[in-house]
């Protein structure tokens, strides 16, 4: 029964410990993915993933400062016109994205998108805000959806970005409109940077590509993207775009380095150029910008002015900067596409799992390796795993949360040592309680205390030496089983060591039947003699008791016999480098046990040396046994026996 509880008890133990550590656990990694990770992983895509430049078959033509410069804002409906005349008559571009909102019923401009339309998409902007109840929203976006639509083939089950309008554009502009694509930020909520993008979004129930994605599928000249748990697939080109669906159907971006001395990551012409070359050639003069360097390409056209003129730039933070142009990140998401590479990330709940083992890794670990041994392992692990992220796992595009397992393995080893030390704390304890019972525990505390200093050797002290022993126990012994005897001898042991130790006693030794106690050392106590003395009329009084209570049990009653002596002694270390006994030696000792060795000739119980009854007399009544000859000494001796200990000061 007993072992039984001690099995529940270390199960509730260990289990409250390992219920701390997850809680514990999740704690960490919940702080660390919220206010830890989303830096780390922003640093790390700035440094080791984005270290290429986009693609030179896309480019951007942006309304910039010189474009603001020269031509003033905001612009004129003539000047978008002009831009979209430019590529419809003197280019052969393969498409171009509208990062701008435009509509007007200048007429200039709707025959500029209208000529240019087959070639064109332009951005639209979902809602949840937008209201206006004289507005028929029914009908506008039923005549949205069936002019816009694509051939979505949905087999998924995924969460998409979910809109309940949009900002309408005139039915003018829209009748020449072919292609529109939903523009949108996917702006990490820990963060504020932008990470990722929604290549398809869900107003009223309807799915809608984005501008990037309609681009691609324009110059690809396809329309058919088929929707599964994990990937959005464009089947005409079988690409697979990695997809997270937690909590929204996103992508991450994987970004291009950007430019010297620009902020843009692909190669970028300024808006004003285009208008000059368009006038140029209107007016048969040579272009500053040919229409040929564009031959095949994919325009993206936006606005990022950063000079003081308020609602020309259009940019948003991003890993690789803090003001990066709205249309450089379309363009960016774009050739995602081309080039078929993507940011792709582990999911939530597999990163838990793999970092909740990691964690039992380290500890077990802690828990059976040296400190140094330990340290060194897991800082291998650590640094060969961010070697591995930023040297082959990051350049290919997979981005594993980097800074979350250095953080669980820092806690981790920090809970594993205080639990280390905390265990092995209390398995001293157990060692020190189950020595104690080997060793008196005055003993052990100093051995603990001087555990560096322990070694052979000791000093002289005065000290009062009892000698205990059971009468006629060899002779009672014969008659009992080894059993029974060893009852005897442990109940009347276990009796007589606490009133030992009540009076600053500490026992040296068990011999047979007898007991060796010392008064006055390791406990340093002036009142020795008295205590020893003291201490042995109580174990007297104790031994009538358990005499009686024996006899009640039909067991052999005993008798003892105490002797006690006063002197110098050798006290300290005696044996062996490798096994010591802490111990006194001297002539002391040896008079002890002779005295009291002499209660089986007086039949007495109770028997000290002159000595000792020196500094005892004034409590003490006591019998005096002149002229007593001690075995190995020349000079006979006086030894006491007491009668009765007085009630003292």
């Amino acid at each position: 029964m007993k072992k039984f509880w001690e099995i529940i008890k270390s199960i509730f133990y260990y289990g409250w410990i390992s219920i701390i550590y997850f809680v514990l656990f999740c704690i960490i990694w919940v702080s660390s993915f919220s206010f830890i990770q989303p830096n780390v992983y922003n640093f790390m895509v700035k440094t080791f993933s984005a270290t290429t430049h986009g693609n030179e078959n896309t480019v951007i033509v942006a309304i910039d400062d010189k474009t603001i410069n020269e031509t003033g804002w905001p612009w004129n409906m003539d000047l978008y016109a002009k831009v979209m005349n430019y590529f419809s008559e003197y280019t052969d571009i393969k498409a171009i994205a509208t990062d701008i909102v435009l509509d007007s019923k200048n007429e200039k401009f709707l025959n500029s998108v209208k000529n240019i339309s087959s070639r064109m998409v332009m951005t639209f902007i979902p809602s949840d805000t937008y209201n206006d109840e004289s507005f028929d929203f029914k009908n506008y976006e039923d005549k949205f959806y069936n002019k816009f639509k694509i051939n979505i083939e949905d087999k998924s089950n995924n969460i998409y970005v979910k809109y309940r309008s949009m900002m309408p554009m005139g039915n003018d502009l829209l009748d020449k409109l072919e292609y529109t694509g939903s523009s949108g930020n996917g702006i990490d909520s820990r963060s504020g940077v932008q990470i990722y993008s929604y290549p398809v979004v869900s107003i009223n129930e309807r799915l809608y590509p984005s501008l990037s994605l309609r681009t691609y599928l324009l110059a690809n000249n396809t329309d058919k993207i088929t929707l599964t748990e994990n990937f959005i697939k464009v089947d005409d080109t079988n690409i697979s775009i990695p997809v997270q669906n937690f909590p929204k159907t996103m992508n991450y971006i994987k970004f291009y380095d950007i430019y010297p001395n620009t902020i843009y990551s692909h190669k970028v012409y300024s808006a004003v150029d285009i208008l000059n070359s368009y006038d140029n050639l209107k007016n048969g003069k040579k272009p500053i910008i040919d229409g040929s360097e564009f031959k095949g390409k994919t325009v993206f056209f936006g606005g990022n002015a950063r000079g003081d003129v308020i609602g020309t730039e259009d940019s948003n933070r991003t890993p690789i900067q803090e003001a990066h142009p709205g249309v450089d990140i379309q363009a960016t998401i774009y050739d995602n596409y081309v080039n078929n590479e993507f940011i792709t990330r582990p999911h939530m709940f597999h990163e838990f799992l793999v970092f909740f083992v990691l964690s039992l890794i380290v500890l077990a670990l802690v828990m059976n390796l040296s400190f140094g041994l330990s340290i060194t392992v897991i800082s291998g692990m650590l640094i060969g795993y961010f070697v591995t992220c930023a040297t082959y796992l990051y350049p290919k595009g997979i981005a594993p949360d980097v800074i979350t397992p250095a953080v669980i393995t820092l806690a981790t080893l920090i809970f594993g040592y205080a639990f280390k030390f905390i265990a092995e704390n209390k398995n001293k304890e157990k060692v020190k309680n189950a020595m104690g019972k080997y060793l008196s525990k005055t003993v052990m505390k100093n051995v603990v205390q001087n555990i560096d200093n322990v070694k052979l050797g000791g000093r002289k002290a005065v000290v009062t030496v009892l000698f205990a022993d059971i009468r006629g126990f060899t002779s009672m012994s014969e008659k009992m089983s080894a059993e029974e005897v060893s009852l005897i001898l442990n109940e009347y042991f276990s009796a007589i060591e606490p009133i030992i130790t009540k009076y600053n006693g500490v026992i040296n030794k068990f011999i047979g039947d007898a007991v060796m106690a010392i008064f006055g050392d390791p406990i340093n106590d002036e009142m020795h003699p008295m205590n020893a003395v003291l201490c042995a009329n109580e174990m007297l009084k104790r031994v009538r008791k358990l005499r009686n209570k024996w006899m009640d049990e039909n067991k052999p009653e005993i008798e003892i016999g105490i002797g006690i002596n006063t002197g110098e002694v050798f006290v300290g270390n005696i044996g062996s480098e490798t096994r010591l006994e802490y111990t006194v030696i001297g002539d002391t000792v040896n008079i002890a046990s002779r005295i009291e060795s002499y209660n089986k000739v007086y039949k007495t119980n109770f028997l000290i040396g002159s000595t000792t009854y020196n500094s005892v007399k004034n409590r003490v009544d006591v019998i005096k046994i002149s002229g007593v000859t001690i075995r190995g000494k020349q000079k006979k001796m006086d030894i006491y026996e007491i009668l009765r200990v007085n009630a003292g000061e």
